[in-house]
């Protein structure tokens, strides 16, 4: 049986990265900075306030709300495949890692 990588938690880190939680319990670290500075439809990120703000889970992947209207037409998100292969990380809100 294939797994489908579902998000169900996504939490902003300091340097634009991301700890992304999949349903099936891993955590992955995703670094967002290489999709930022090819511009485009993530170019609104490069704020900070965006970047942490706007920042949810939408259709089983991260994706901010850009307008912050939750119209799913101004949102940009990532594909949960590629943010499932990113490396394991440990949960960063857990009282061992904080």
């Amino acid at each position: 049986m294939q797994y489908y990588p579902e998000v169900v938690q996504v939490l902003a880190l300091d340097n634009k990265h991301l700890a992304v939680y999949f349903s099936d319990g891993h955590i992955k670290g995703f670094d967002v900075n290489p999709l930022i500075e090819k511009g485009g439809v993530f170019q609104p990120l490069k704020d900070d306030k965006i970047f942490r703000n706007r920042l949810t889970v939408m259709n089983g992947t991260a994706a901010w709300d850009i307008d912050g209207n939750r119209d799913e037409t101004r949102c940009v998100d990532i594909d949960p495949f590629e943010l499932y292969k990113a490396k394991d990380i440990d949960d960063p809100l857990s009282e061992k890692t904080a």
